[in-house]
């Protein structure tokens, strides 16, 4: 077994090397190896230790297997403390990334230098807690105190020469990490250059910590991490010497280490990794996708062309006419000049894919020779199996047929087709070319290499694709129709929207239910619940204030006015009066008699429906695991990332409590609070969601 830590002398230099493939890891042995290498090059008599990683990186951050477990000597913070402390001159010599206890570990070393596309940050706040190993004590020191709080409480990584500019380096040097290292520490040698600790250099001018401290909590929208880090970096200028900042530093860490929001977190940071891993897909080779088709120039229809053409992809859209081909063509450049904007490509690049890979088509058979098409036309399934019969008639053979509707049957979209293997549900979230999310709806008839084809093709938009199969709204809008539902009824029965509102800000996502709706458009769930109208439950409660809106023209931002009133200029919006006056008219017609509901109760009442729903969206294999209903909620809903998912958010606080809740409300409402099947079993066998995610290897 190769050792964690190869220990090398070349002259008066220490050489530790990396040897923990494929992130170099900062495991027990890696630890290990390096006290010893540090400890064997003091004990030789060499002059200076040179710190570097074999592979595709330097130390990418601390191994996250062993959060949660019992500490195992040497911990980081000693590990640092002691690489700062020896007489031998330290240099760290960076490439890949840098990152968490990584850069707490250069920090550690007296001098600094990277290959150009080295990375370099901490990011542990996106993991519910804050650099432990003497980052946030070290960096103000190195970088400012400006630099330090904003690298520390985003987490985000920042580039070479960005840490080059801000002292986090020393250099920047072409080369490998192995050959520019050595040639700077036998630099520093030759000109007798001194140990440089981090720890001893000056602190900068502090700032108002307790107003950082409240504008990061206020801008986390409820996490905790980034603000307990401003408290850590105060440690600095507060504690008696630098090790009682270090102890400071390490006492919060561990506070973060036993909250709910550090389990969320971590969950979500695996989930995610192993959200787009399906077992069955292992073996089967996905076909080749190098050019799509796309049916629609509208929003959803230009979102999509964007994303694939930022992949490479090139890309045939089709419209109805040349005035629409023309303004889908306006949307796509206007999505593509947004991206040159944020540096994401370069003049010629964009021009590359709106004059060479962009074709804009009025005619079917235009799409002869893509790989495969995404139709995202109206939602109505008379006109998507109209689109699918004449996709069917015009693609060739082999050439994959996606719809991305949001809640029709793709059985019966497949019908249309003669070749039903080849379709499938890629359900992309507006705007297409931001959302991260992808459900991959999976028919009746889909072929497992259309499938993994379908993956295939998320992972190279970036996207975060979650297999779903088919149902009225598949994962993310059955859920959703079910919550919102919850939110309407508590309206009816005297809770206001705009309290609502408040509350879910308060929990953690950006927009509360009926500011999205406004957002989304309120015709959308108008069209849903009149398709759905004849199909409904009599004993269903009907909500009609929403539907008045709508009958009124009042769609919400699209028109001006929803729940809201907006003003042009201004962000977000004030509560529209009219609202009050349709609820009060849906209260006298159905005969309620209006009560106060506690923010509490609202919280409760919300997040029961999206568990109980989400429950069954699991029980019935809609969804395979219940970490892939937290990734939907996640990345298409807004659902505060700290929480991890709403199943997650069930586990922290007791699936027994929530289904205690549930069948105490059934009591006023037993059609929709009728718990889940799954849910009750849980509870029986006093098992958690979490235990369904380890089951489903």
């Amino acid at each position: 077994m190769t050792e964690a830590i190869v220990y090398e002398r070349i002259g008066d230099i220490a050489v530790l090397s990396a040897q923990n493939p494929p992130v170099n890891a900062l495991s027990i042995d890696m630890r290990r190896g390096l006290l010893a290498g540090i400890e064997r090059a003091e004990e030789e008599g060499a002059r200076a230790v040179l710190i570097y990683g074999e592979g595709r990186t330097y130390f990418a951050g601390a191994d996250i297997r062993e959060f949660g477990k019992p500490m195992v000597a040497p911990v980081l913070p000693d590990l640092c403390n002691r690489i700062e402390a020896t007489k031998l001159i330290v240099v760290s010599a960076l490439h890949g990334t840098a990152l968490g206890g990584g850069l707490e570990v250069a920090l550690s070393s007296h001098y600094r230098i990277a290959v150009p596309g080295a990375k370099m940050g901490l990011p542990e706040v996106h993991l519910g807690v804050i650099p432990g190993a003497g980052g946030t004590q070290r960096l103000p020191r190195i970088a400012g105190i400006d630099a330090a709080l904003e690298m520390i409480t985003t987490g985000r990584p920042i580039s070479a020469a960005d840490a080059l500019n801000k002292g986090v380096i020393d250099r920047v040097a072409e080369g490998s990490p192995r050959e520019i290292g050595l040639a700077y520490t036998r630099e520093l040698l030759e000109q007798g250059a001194p140990r440089r600790p981090v720890c001893y250099m000056p602190l900068p001018d502090p700032v108002d910590f307790d107003d950082t401290y409240e504008k990061v909590l206020a801008r986390g929208r409820g996490q905790l991490s980034p603000a307990i880090a401003v408290r850590a970096v105060q440690a600095a200028w507060e504690a008696e010497s630098f090790l009682d900042g270090v102890r400071q530093e390490r006492e919060l860490f561990m506070q973060l280490m036993e909250t709910d929001q550090r389990q969320g977190l971590i969950h979500a940071f695996f989930s995610e990794r192993a959200v787009s891993k399906l077992p069955e897909l292992t073996e089967v080779t996905p076909r080749d996708i190098a050019s799509m088709g796309v049916i629609g120039g509208g929003t959803m229809g230009a979102g999509i062309a964007t994303t694939a053409l930022l992949s490479g992809l090139s890309v045939v859209l089709v419209e109805r006419d040349d005035d629409a081909s023309a303004a889908a063509r306006d949307r796509i450049e206007g999505n593509l000049k947004g991206a040159l904007k944020r540096g994401k490509v370069d003049q010629a690049q964009l021009e590359s894919m709106t004059v060479e890979a962009l074709t804009i088509a009025t005619d079917y058979a235009d799409l002869s020779e893509v790989d495969l098409v995404v139709e995202a036309v109206f939602e109505d399934m008379a006109v998507k199996r109209e689109v699918f019969a004449a996709l069917d008639a015009h693609c060739r053979p082999g050439a994959i047929l996606a719809s991305n509707t949001s809640y029709l049957d793709i059985n019966e979209i497949a019908a249309a087709t003669s070749r039903p293997q080849d379709v499938i549900g890629l359900h992309f979230f507006s705007p297409a070319h931001v959302m991260k999310l992808l459900e991959v709806v999976v028919a009746d008839q889909t072929a497992p290499e259309v499938v993994a084809s379908g993956f295939a093709l998320g992972k190279r938009l970036k996207k975060i694709s979650v297999r779903s199969g088919v149902c009225d709204g598949f994962i993310g809008n059955r859920i959703m129709n079910s919550y919102r539902r919850a939110a309407d009824y508590m309206v009816l029965d005297g809770a206001s929207p705009y309290q609502i509102d408040k509350v879910m800000t308060e929990f953690g996502f950006a927009m509360g239910p009926f500011a999205v709706a406004d957002l989304a458009g309120l015709d959308i769930g108008w069209a849903a619940r009149k398709r759905r109208a004849p199909t409904r439950n009599p004993r269903e409660r009907v909500v009609q204030f929403s539907d008045m809106l709508c009958e009124g023209g009042d769609f919400g931002q699209k028109t001006g006015k929803g729940f809201y009133a907006y003003e042009a200029g201004k962000r977000g919006g004030s509560a529209n009066p009219q609202v009050a006056e349709y609820i009060k008219r849906d209260q006298r017609d159905q005969s309620v008699t209006p009560k106060s509901f506690s923010n509490e109760d609202i919280l409760r009442r919300y997040m029961c429906a999206m568990v109980n729903e989400a429950a069954k969206v699991v029980g019935e294999g809609v969804a395979r695991r219940p970490l892939d209903v937290d990734m939907v909620l996640l990345f298409g809903y807004g659902f505060p990332r700290f929480w991890g998912g709403p199943l997650k958010w069930a586990d922290l606080q007791g699936p027994a409590a929530i289904l205690d809740d549930i069948r105490r409300y059934a009591k006023e409402d037993a059609f929709f609070w009728r718990p889940a099947p799954l849910l009750e079993q849980l509870v029986n066998e006093g098992r958690i969601f979490d235990d369904l995610n380890r089951e489903v290897t």
